[in-house]
């Protein structure tokens, strides 16, 4: 019988496992043409196939280490980054870069229930300038750097 040492591993390994089983299978129609000539499907298909071999690799671990069993979820945290990032998907086309990555600060700033409040500020500030001289001006990428812009 085989004994699992470190379950933090196999949900790791799974994780990827699967990942990589979905990029695989979403990638199989692509052409996969060659190094000389890559094709569409050539490089989802190596990261696929990287991604694979580091689950395999975990569940050798998984196996062979000893390791800390998996922890319950800390669900705040998960709410609020998954809650902040699915909002600024949304909000960027509407308010632009600069206000959606100072609410994206915002919100992922309450997953912390010791979150000090005068650095958030501070953070969304630069994040918001940042973003908007990165991403609008300097890569020219098409999106709203300002409200109604």
């Amino acid at each position: 019988m085989v004994r699992v040492k470190s379950p933090q591993n196999l949900g790791a390994a799974v994780i990827f496992i699967g990942l990589a089983l979905i990029g695989l299978i979403f990638g199989r129609d692509l052409a996969f043409g060659s190094t000389a000539k890559m094709g569409p499907g050539f490089f989802p298909t190596i990261l696929s196939l990287l991604i694979l071999g580091i689950g395999l690799l975990n569940v050798v671990m998984a196996l062979t280490i000893s390791g800390e069993p998996i922890e319950r979820p800390h669900w705040r945290p998960l709410t609020f980054i998954c809650v902040a990032m699915m909002v600024f998907g949304f909000a960027v086309d509407y308010i632009g870069l600069a206000f959606s990555s100072a609410l994206l600060t915002f919100l992922a700033a309450g997953a912390r229930s010791d979150t000090r409040w005068g650095e958030t500020v501070f953070l969304a500030i630069f994040l918001a300038v940042f973003s908007v001289l990165l991403f609008v001006y300097g890569l020219g990428q098409s999106m709203p750097a300002w409200w109604g812009a």
